[in-house]
């Protein structure tokens, strides 16, 4: 198949999509999505990082966790926000490659995009890793045995990248079902947390500032606990499905940061007083990030003192459930980045070729589900955090960056959701929750990059090996390296 030419006729699929012509993209994709619906999508993707996020983050740092996850979660408002207007004004698919788009330029496009890459194959690595983490909660002899673990992890990204090369359409109604169980577990999980584990007392009596957590472990922990805040991608993945999407996409955005603001926040503060920080060996430390670290959420339930080893099956099995769900979503995420910078000639026909039976970008998901498999293997999920913090904040940062050059190229462009508290200069408004969100996530990527030091090694050569690897195929076909082009057939 000439990769020039690439045209999927009428009734074809990628993964779960149909996929027309892109002239006729708009028409062939159900707007029947409403606030329910786009909400519980988003918040699959974002509720279910809690489950491995909150270990890690209690690892560095310590009783001070609580206050970690809100000053993050104050960060992830200014984003959600920057995603809210750029969404309503562009509902397709792309996110910050989107935005970057049509604001900086196609280099800029295909850079937020490859970041993106590096979050989908962190996602199905982290998730699959806590899923199996937390299955060991009904086969204790995966924390028995650590190779048996690794090789049913493994196993997991194998079989779902079966599924998704088959392009098995997705349930969307189960995962909406599966994701309403969840929020309202973990509703259930916080009432019951504040009558009968919530201790104030103990919660600021165990933080020793400079000690515990040390000053360069906290600033390491914001860097850590942002994993907890990322998926918002899911929302521009939605808004081509989604009903009146310049309405159902900020409302559903507005929806989720209040519930994962207020879910992740309690949810810390009772862990760390079920699991208190202790001394053991001269060393500062909680069963919430050794004992408990790769199903913490367990660990909060199975200290309930009424019925906890029922909450505590009941959460593993829930977990276990929306953490395969996430694997898949970040599988089906790859299919249609990839499906779509193969359109957008960011990366080569080769590797976004079409199935000829499946239609799927097969060998796309084949290479990144392997590469994902390889984050794996060392089995460290501090490690995996690591990877995957640096290439969100890098989208993260193009994506608020982009809203703002936006406002200034395109000062009259139909916005039907715009931010508020603008600055204007030169006749042009600029927000400053954009401005905010792009220095608050630059400054968390600055950290990840200088700190972690399995961040750097996994996302600077992923970054600029996908540079190269588009300059090279860019001028090999004479191809501009800042201008837009796609493929024949694709308007």
């Amino acid at each position: 198949m000439d990769g020039h030419n690439l045209e999927i006729k009428s009734g074809q699929r990628l993964g779960d999509i149909r996929i027309l012509r892109t002239r006729e993209h708009h028409r062939s994709l159900r707007r029947v999505m409403g606030v329910p619906g786009v909400f519980s999508m988003i918040y699959s993707n974002i509720g279910s990082s809690i489950y491995y996020a909150l270990g890690v983050t209690a690892l560095y740092a310590l009783g001070a966790t609580p206050l970690v996850f809100i000053v993050a979660g104050i960060f992830f408002i200014f984003t959600a926000l920057s995603y809210a207007e750029g969404t309503a004004a562009l509902p397709e698919a792309g996110g910050a490659s989107s935005f970057a788009r049509r604001g900086l330029n196609e280099f800029w496009s295909f850079f937020a995009g490859w970041g993106q890459l590096l979050d989908y194959i962190v996602t199905i690595a982290i998730s699959a890793y806590a899923a199996i983490g937390y299955a060991s909660y009904f086969f204790p002899q995966l924390r028995a045995n650590h190779q048996l673990f690794i090789v049913c992890t493994c196993g997991l990204l194998f079989l779902l990248m079966l599924i998704n090369i088959k392009g098995v359409k997705e349930s969307s109604g189960f995962n909406t079902v599966i994701t309403l169980f969840d929020l309202g577990t973990q509703v259930v999980l916080v009432v019951l947390g504040i009558f009968l584990l919530l201790n104030f007392k103990t919660l600021l009596t165990q933080v020793h500032w400079g000690v515990a957590p040390t000053w360069k472990n906290l600033v390491f922990s914001l860097s850590i606990v942002m994993v907890a805040f990322t998926g918002l991608a899911t929302a521009s993945n939605m808004a081509e499905e989604a009903k009146q999407p310049e309405k159902t996409i900020p409302r559903s955005i507005y929806l989720c940061v209040i519930a994962v603001l207020v879910l992740f926040t309690g949810i810390s503060a009772i862990s760390l007083s079920a699991m208190p920080i202790k001394l053991v060996d001269g060393q500062y430390t909680t069963d919430l990030a050794t004992k408990w670290i790769n199903d913490p959420v367990a660990g909060i339930a199975h200290a309930m003192p009424v019925g906890g080893n029922i909450a505590a099956f009941w959460i593993a099995f829930l977990a276990a459930t929306i953490l395969i769900i996430a694997t898949n979503a970040g599988l089906m995420g790859i299919s249609r980045l990839s499906y779509s910078m193969g359109q957008h000639q960011h990366i080569p026909p080769g590797l976004a070729k079409i199935h000829p039976k499946f239609r799927t970008p097969f060998v796309a998901i084949i290479v990144f589900t392997v590469v994902g498999i390889l984050l794996v293997i060392p089995s460290d999920i501090t490690k995996l955090a690591d990877a995957y913090s640096f290439g969100a904040m890098l989208s993260y940062t193009i994506a608020n960056i982009s809203i703002i050059a936006m406002r200034i190229k395109e000062p009259n462009m139909p916005r039907p959701y715009k931010l508020g508290w603008n600055l204007k200069i030169k006749g042009r408004e600029i927000p400053l929750a954009s401005v905010v969100g792009a220095l608050s996530t630059f400054a968390v990527w600055l950290i990840v990059a200088i700190t972690h030091r399995y961040g750097r090694l996994i996302g600077i050569p992923f970054m600029v090996g996908g540079i190269l690897l588009y300059v090279i195929y860019r001028k090999s076909n004479k191809l501009p390296i800042f201008e837009t082009v796609k493929l024949k057939g694709h308007k």
